[in-house]
């Protein structure tokens, strides 16, 4: 199997049933997607849980894939989705039975405390400060400033992901850096 392939032949393989055609996908597209997902779900074990649950769901839907977008594209959508869907069902659970959510379970990866490190530390701490708050900026605000600022998405590609016009999204990113400057 070539590394080199295209998306849309190892597509077209694995829908032969080929398992290392789609295996080769995972591979090639897994990096980027954990971290939109570990930026969303604000941890990393939650973020492993998604991802699969991601490449599962895009396993079972590879059939109704749409050509005429990117595999990222797509992926990145069901990806979303998952998150999304982890979000409600941490809010449920939290509203029904008070449990607390994933993100209130575990702290970020912890520092690393080797001695003469104080500024790695430093800014470490920011970073996961950063990610927490992030994590729990609104839905609305979350997603708009994490596809344009941390995945570079444009602002018009994620508007058609986010079903919102452009000139939303840009809004949106606004007022999720405002919220976050404030709380920072």
């Amino acid at each position: 199997m070539d590394a080199d392939e295209p998306d849309a032949g190892l597509i077209a393989r694995a829908l032969q049933g080929s398992d290392a055609a789609f295996a080769t996908l995972m591979g090639r597209h897994k990096g980027w997607a954990f971290r939109f997902i570990r930026r969303y779900v604000g941890n990393g074990d939650d973020a492993w849980d998604v991802l699969q649950d991601s490449f599962f769901a895009a396993w079972l839907a590879l059939s109704r894939f749409d050509t005429t977008l990117s595999f990222e594209a797509w992926l990145r959508r069901i990806a979303l989705n998952k998150c999304r869907d982890r979000a409600r069902r941490n809010l449920v659970r939290r509203f029904l039975v008070g449990m607390p959510t994933d993100a209130d379970d575990e702290p970020l990866d912890a520092p690393d405390p080797a001695p003469g490190i104080e500024q790695q530390l430093d800014v470490q701490q920011d970073l996961q400060r950063l990610e927490r708050q992030i994590a729990q900026l609104p839905r609305s605000l979350k997603e708009p400033l994490l596809l344009t600022t941390l995945e570079g998405l444009s602002h018009r590609e994620a508007g058609e992901l986010l079903g919102i016009n452009a000139k939303a999204v840009e809004m949106r990113v606004y007022r999720a850096r405002e919220r976050l400057k404030s709380e920072g």
